[in-house]
């Protein structure tokens, strides 16, 4: 080869080693960031020279052009990468459930020692001494006392329901506008990505780090499906819906239910939308919503998946009461969320305590009013009640099977206790018109919290009493929380096993790479060496021929 070529091959050599050692130095200064993939570097020969051609050798003689460098390439598995992220969505689904139970939890007061419990129990001693003694009117005052006590504690837990509802829902809107955040960061990766990459000269593998660490984070957050189109573009799909496309990224759109105050959550490009005269858009969203209810929570179909999915179905789509457990078909709506679960089992335990006594003060109004005497009667000819409705006609009858009249059945929202019991709490009486103290009615007041006559929802077979219902609600609570913890901390530890052979492969190991800095150094020195004794060459050969 000429001395002038032999320069060209020695020139290939210093530059693909230089150009190595950078990417030796830029994976050694990003060992620690946060998504950052490996990189490595691909050297290749360059053309050779044919010198002669013989048919009889194993080999032509051919002679070198020097070394290229080919290309810097990432370094991950797709398969862990699907994986990864299938498993950080069904964490997050049972993560986001778990939190919601423990809050649940709390709002019981079984953690703090100081528990909804104790009302009942102590409604319940008041009973016990009026059955001994009902006309003292000492008692009396204790059952008004103990009554008003089992309202106020019954709303403070509802209204502590009702609020972390209120919580979740704000979260629902977060959540959304950060998944919006992340599709927009994606396309806007997807066109730096597909500019750099167009020339087929650069790969733009820091973007791409970005780009799938946004991946990452958008896993989390809902079910996802992602692809790449032949222009380098990573295209990504929501729960089955386009969300990132090649020319635009489809948003989730949110809007305030003007029944329930709860957010719907929907595709604004299926959605079609009014304009008020005020100029705000109103959608329909009936054709545009994001998860299908009618479909079973399940890992077997990955229907599991997704901060956003957990916190829909854990907030629930209205305030629930005691009329979403008559029956199984009413339950069903309801038994996927943690909140309105409760609430309606919660809310069915106050209208039993509630509706029992008043319905049995009333019965024994009713029956010596058939035999023309007047009896717990509040003055009107009306049956004396402990508790009223709010804003309701005490005389106004319950039509349970009215949705529209929800707010004026016997509901812990409801519920206000007789106030002019509570301020002449002896006008109660227990004294029939004969004189005769009335035992048989205190009697059925004690028997309304010992006789077991209730269950916890449609699908529960035991019949409970009044006071072991708020003991198998409290249970059923910690029951759920145990199967979801233990759900979560296993897909934690497949999670964690996931990522850490992820890293095995993606990660940078700086042994590794100083020893591949040492070889490349090596290979550089070696190259500087060559081409310093061609120089020498051909300096002794000028110098001979001058």
């Amino acid at each position: 080869m000429p001395l002038m070529g032999s320069f060209y091959v020695g020139n290939s050599g210093l530059t693909t080693s230089q150009n190595a050692l950078n990417t030796t130095a830029h994976n050694l200064t990003n060992a620690d960031t946060k998504g950052y993939v490996r990189q490595q570097t691909l050297l290749g020969d360059k053309d050779y020279n044919t010198l002669s051609i013989d048919v009889r050798k194993i080999s032509n003689k051919q002679t070198g052009l020097g070394v290229t460098y080919q290309e810097v390439r990432q370094v991950r598995d797709v398969f862990l990468d699907k994986t990864y992220r299938e498993e950080n969505g069904r964490l997050s689904f049972y993560s986001t459930e778990f939190d919601a139970i423990s809050e649940v939890e709390n709002l019981l007061g079984e953690m703090d020692g100081a528990s909804f419990e104790e009302s009942i129990n102590d409604l319940w001693v008041a009973v016990e001494e009026l059955s001994k003694d009902p006309n003292s009117s000492v008692v009396q005052g204790l059952i008004m006392q103990r009554a008003y006590a089992f309202v106020s504690d019954a709303q403070a837990v509802y209204q502590g329901l009702c609020r972390y509802q209120d919580n979740i829902n704000d979260e629902v809107k977060i959540t959304v506008d950060k998944m919006n955040e992340i599709g927009k960061k994606i396309w806007d990766l997807n066109e730096q990505i597909r500019k750099i990459e167009s020339g087929g000269i650069e790969h733009a593998n820091d973007l791409k780090d970005q780009r799938n660490d946004l991946l990452d984070d958008l896993s989390g957050f809902a079910k996802i499906e992602y692809s790449n189109d032949p222009m380098g573009n990573v295209l990504v799909k929501v729960e089955g819906h386009a969300f990132v496309t090649a020319t635009n990224v489809n948003e989730i759109g949110t809007q305030i239910d003007e029944t329930t105050g709860f957010y719907e959550v929907f595709w604004k490009s299926d959605a079609t939308s009014t304009t008020d005269a005020n100029g705000v858009v109103h959608y329909n969203t009936d054709n545009a919503h994001i998860f299908d209810e009618r479909q079973e929570i399940s890992s077997r179909i990955d229907t599991d998946l997704g901060k956003l999915k957990a916190l829909v179905i854990t907030r629930g789509d209205h305030r629930a009461n005691y009329l979403d457990c008559a029956d199984a078909t009413s339950f069903d709506r309801i038994s996927d969320s943690i909140a309105m679960t409760v609430q309606a089992e919660f809310d069915k335990l106050v209208n039993a305590v509630v509706t029992g006594i008043n319905g049995i003060l009333e019965d024994v109004h009713n029956e010596q009013a058939a035999a023309g005497l007047d009896y717990m009667s509040d003055g009107a000819g009306n049956a004396l009640q402990i508790f009223h409705r709010k804003g309701a006609d005490v005389t106004e009858a319950v039509d349970e099977t009215d949705l529209s009249k929800r707010g004026t059945l016997f509901s812990v929202a409801n519920l206000v206790v007789n106030e002019e019991l509570m301020q002449t709490p002896t006008k109660l009486g227990f004294v029939k018109p004969d004189g005769s103290v009335d035992y048989e009615s205190a009697n059925k007041l004690k028997e309304l919290f010992s006789n077991a006559d209730y269950n916890l929802n449609p699908y529960a077979g035991t019949k409970l009493n009044i006071k072991g219902f708020y003991s198998a609600l409290v249970s059923q609570v910690a029951n759920d929380g145990a199967v979801i913890k233990s759900v979560r901390d296993n897909e934690q530890l497949t999670v964690d096993a996931t990522e850490s052979a992820r890293q095995q492969i993606i990660g940078v190991s700086t042994d590794e790479e100083l020893s591949n800095m040492i070889r490349y150094q090596n290979a550089y020195n070696a190259n500087s060496r060559y081409i310093n004794v061609i120089n020498e060459m051909l300096e002794h050969l000028l110098n001979a021929l001058a």
